[in-house]
């Protein structure tokens, strides 16, 4: 497996949160509204696919208080 696969595989940092700010999907926090992100990740092309990206690197992170 290659090495900062994840990295490598967003080439423009933070143009899914801006596409998301632009449709009003975004929360005063700053996070994605998840139905949102589902709805796009239905779609082709650049969005759908950053937001598959999105959801996959969120299945990844470890969840604060359980082991």
């Amino acid at each position: 497996m290659a090495k900062k696969w994840i990295q490598k595989a967003i080439k423009k940092p933070g143009s899914l949160r801006a596409t998301a700010k632009r449709a009003g999907a975004v929360s005063r926090k700053g996070v994605i509204n998840k139905a949102w992100l589902k709805k796009q990740a239905s779609k082709s092309g650049t969005t759908g696919r950053r937001a598959r990206l999105a959801i996959t690197l969120g299945k990844m992170r470890k969840k604060k208080g359980k082991k």
